[in-house]
């Protein structure tokens, strides 16, 4: 009877190593799949900056879509196409704190920019708020749809009256 007894705390033991070990190992995964979206949000504002039409259509899946800041949807070829041409361009981006959630294969980055940008042609510098969602595809990260909301300025952001 003790024998059946320190055979199944052994087993019960053995399981809770087990399990334990899954999840620093689970929770290192998502560290390292965290810092490689935020770095390859970094990339993804270089090629923008630096106009590399080549990364930037890396970084985006052939079904991408865009939401603008004034709420319109845009393909991944009407951007490219927009960046070729010149029409839209960043000159400056500094990218604020992000937060990414990771999903298995699909993961969420929401953060905040502010840049010096034109976009279709007009001056669109300002501060932004940001969704990427990127896919895991073919054994790398892919943006399959974001979307760019201005955030309007508020009084602290106003210059402060002299008299």
């Amino acid at each position: 009877m003790r024998y059946l007894a320190v055979i199944g705390l052994l087993a019960a033991a053995s399981a809770l190593v087990v399990g334990k070990d899954k999840f620093p190992v689970q929770k290192y995964e998502n560290m390292l799949t965290e810092q490689t979206l935020i770095n390859l949000e970094k990339s993804w504002n270089e090629a923008l900056i630096a106009n590399d039409l080549t990364a930037v259509d890396r970084i985006l899946a052939e079904e991408w879509t865009g939401i603008d800041f004034r709420g319109a949807a845009v393909s991944k070829e009407e951007t490219l196409a927009q960046l070729r041409s010149g029409e839209s361009r960043n000159e400056f981006v500094e990218l604020g704190d992000m937060n990414v959630r990771v999903y298995g294969d699909t993961a969420v980055v929401m953060g905040t920019d502010t840049e010096k940008s034109i976009y279709q042609g007009q001056n669109s510098s300002g501060r932004y708020a940001f969704i990427d969602v990127f896919v895991k595809k073919d054994g790398r990260w892919q943006a399959v749809a974001s979307q760019s909301t201005k955030i309007a300025p508020t009084w602290l952001d106003l210059p402060i009256p002299t008299k």
